[in-house]
C-alpha cells in the first residue's frame, strides 16, 4: 500500500504532505497561528482537510526539522517564537566594505533570479548532471562500510593513486603517498598554512591575488606583503627586494590560467622564481585548482621544482560540482606526517563519500569529454564576453588563453566598487579589483566571470552603473 505522503494532490501538483505544510506556512505568515502558539491537533487538521494523520504527522516533522514549529514532548507542535523578519537581512548588503570577502559573501547570498558575473565558479548547467546523477545512483549501492564509516587519514588510495598518475601526465612526480585529501582547495591551503606558519609570519601573494588567500591569511595572524603581478609572472625584480627585505616563509599563487588575471607564468619567469626561492628558503604554494580547464598545459612549478620547495593544491569544484567538496594536496614526503596529522585533527577521516564519487567521475571516460567541452565552450565565451564589455569601453588587462576569467580595466578611471554597489542593487554580483589587491591599487578594474556573463542584462546595468559613477566624478 503506498504511504500517504507519495500520493499527488491533483489540485494543487504537489504532495499532501507539502499541501499540510503549506497551509500552516500560510497561516503562521499571516499571523494566524502567532509565534508560540500551538498548532491545531493532528486528528483535527486531517480531518479539515481531508487526509490521513500520518500524512499530517510527516507535515509537522518537517516543518519542526526546518526550524518554523516546535514539537514538546506529550504536549504536540508550537509555532517557535522567532524575530521579526527584517528585509534589511536579506537584502543585499551595500554598505559593506570592499574586502576579500566581499565577492565571496554576494556571491553565494544571490538569490535564484540574480546574475553573478562576478563569481568564481560555472554556472550549474554547465557541471555534468547526467554522470553526477549517475554516479550518486552508484555510490547509493555501495557496501555500508563506505556510506557510514570515516576514510583512512590520507584519504581514499584509489583515488590517491589516480591523482598521481593524473599530475604525473602534467610533469608533477608524486607518488600516491605524497598526497593527501583534503575536503576543498581552501581546506588544503587552509591546512598548509596550520602546517607551516606561526602568528607573525610573512607570506607572499600577487597583485591582484586571489581574494580568498588574503581572507585565509588574516585568519592565521600572518603578515602579507604583495608583488605587482604582470602578464608572464610575478615582477622579479621586486619579487626578489621583498624576499630581501621582508624574509617571507610561503608564497601563494596560481602559475597558470592565474584567478583573477588570466594570466600563465612564462617559462623564464618560473625558473628565475624557483631560484629565488631556493637562495630564500621560501616554500611556495602552487594552487592548480583550474588546471583541468587550460588548454594547453603549461609547465608547472611543482613539476620544474619536484616537490621539493613547492606544494601543490588542487580540487574538483570548478569542472564537477562545488557542492562536492574534494581537494588534494601534494608535497615533499618528510611533510605528509604532519600535514596528515592536522587533518585529523580538524576533520577526522575527511570526505569518504566525496571522494567515493570523484573517483567513480573520474574513471568514467565521460570526464574528459566534459572537461574538453568546457575548454571549448570557454573559449567562446571569452570571446563574446570581450566583445561585449569592448562596446561599453571595457578593455581586458590581457586575452587568456583559457579558463574562467577576464581582468579588465575600466574606462575614464571609474570607481569599481561605485559600480559593483549600483549593480548589486539591480541583482548584479559583480567583481570589483581592489578586493583582489593587497596595495588598493586595482579601484579601475574588474573581473569577470565569461561562463556567468551570457544574461543582456548585466551589459544594460552595467551601463547604467558606469554613467552613474561618471556623474559622480569631479569635473
Amino acid at each position: 500500500m503506498l504511504e500517504a505522503v507519495q500520493i499527488k494532490d491533483p489540485v494543487a501538483g504537489d504532495t499532501l504532505v507539502g499541501r499540510v505544510m503549506a497551509t500552516i506556512r500560510q497561516r503562521i505568515a499571516g499571523r494566524t497561528l502567532a509565534p508560540g502558539a500551538k498548532l491545531p491537533s493532528i486528528r483535527g487538521l486531517a480531518e479539515s482537510m481531508g487526509v490521513s494523520k500520518s500524512t499530517v504527522v510527516e507535515a509537522y516533522e518537517r516543518l519542526a526539522a526546518e526550524g518554523a514549529v516546535q514539537a514538546r514532548r506529550g504536549s504536540g507542535f508550537y509555532v517557535r517564537r522567532l524575530p521579526p523578519l527584517s528585509l534589511a537581512d536579506v537584502a543585499p548588503r551595500l554598505d559593506r566594505a570592499v574586502d576579500p570577502l566581499w565577492i565571496s559573501r554576494q556571491s553565494l547570498d544571490a538569490g535564484a533570479d540574480d546574475l553573478r558575473p562576478g563569481c568564481g565558479w560555472l554556472p550549474a548547467d554547465w557541471m555534468p548532471e547526467a554522470s553526477l546523477r549517475r554516479g550518486l545512483r552508484k555510490l547509493g549501492s555501495a557496501e555500508v562500510a563506505t556510506l557510514a564509516e570515516y576514510g583512512t587519514p590520507l584519504g581514499l588510495p584509489a583515488l590517491r593513486q589516480l591523482l598521481a598518475h593524473r599530475l604525473a601526465e602534467r610533469g608533477v612526480e608524486a607518488a600516491p603517498e605524497q598526497i593527501v585529501l583534503a575536503e576543498s582547495g581552501t581546506q588544503a591551503i587552509d591546512l598548509v598554512c596550520r602546517f607551516l606558519l606561526e602568528p607573525g609570519d610573512t607570506v607572499l601573494v600577487d597583485d591582484p591575488c586571489y581574494f580568498n588567500f588574503q581572507a585565509l591569511l588574516r585568519a592565521h595572524r600572518a603578515r602579507i606583503v604583495s608583488v605587482p603581478y604582470t602578464p608572464a609572472g610575478p615582477d622579479l625584480a621586486l619579487f626578489a627586494q621583498a624576499l630581501a627585505e621582508h624574509r617571507p616563509r610561503l608564497y601563494i599563487t596560481n602559475s597558470a590560467l592565474h584567478n583573477p588575471t588570466g594570466a600563465t607564468l612564462s617559462a623564464a619567469t618560473a625558473h628565475r622564481l624557483l631560484k629565488l626561492a631556493e637562495q630564500a628558503g621560501l616554500t611556495i604554494v602552487e594552487d592548480d585548482i583550474f588546471a583541468d580547464l587550460e588548454p594547453e598545459f603549461a609547465p608547472r612549478l611543482a613539476g620544474l621544482d619536484g616537490l621539493e620547495r613547492v606544494i601543490q593544491i588542487g580540487s574538483f569544484s570548478k569542472t564537477l560540482s562545488a557542492s562536492m567538496r574534494c581537494g588534494y594536496i601534494a608535497a615533499r614526503p618528510d611533510w605528509i606526517e604532519g600535514l596528515t596529522d592536522l587533518k585529523v585533527a580538524l576533520s577526522f577521516g575527511g570526505g569518504r563519500l566525496a571522494a567515493e564519487l570523484v573517483l567513480g567521475l573520474l574513471k568514467d571516460g565521460s570526464y574528459r569529454r566534459h572537461v574538453e567541452g568546457l575548454r571549448q565552450r570557454l573559449v567562446r565565451a571569452m570571446a563574446e564576453t570581450a566583445g561585449r564589455l569592448a562596446g561599453l569601453g571595457i578593455e581586458p588587462w590581457l586575452m587568456p588563453r583559457g579558463g574562467l576569467f577576464l581582468w579588465c580595466r575600466l574606462p575614464s578611471e571609474l570607481d569599481a566598487g561605485a559600480i559593483a554597489r549600483h549593480a548589486l542593487a539591480e541583482g548584479i554580483v559583480l567583481a570589483p579589483g581592489n578586493a583582489f589587491s593587497l596595495s588598493q591599487t586595482a579601484r579601475h578594474f574588474m573581473r569577470f566571470n565569461v561562463a556567468q556573463s551570457a544574461d543582456p542584462r548585466i551589459y544594460g546595468v552595467l551601463r547604467e552603473a558606469m554613467q552613474a559613477a561618471a556623474s559622480r566624478q569631479p569635473a
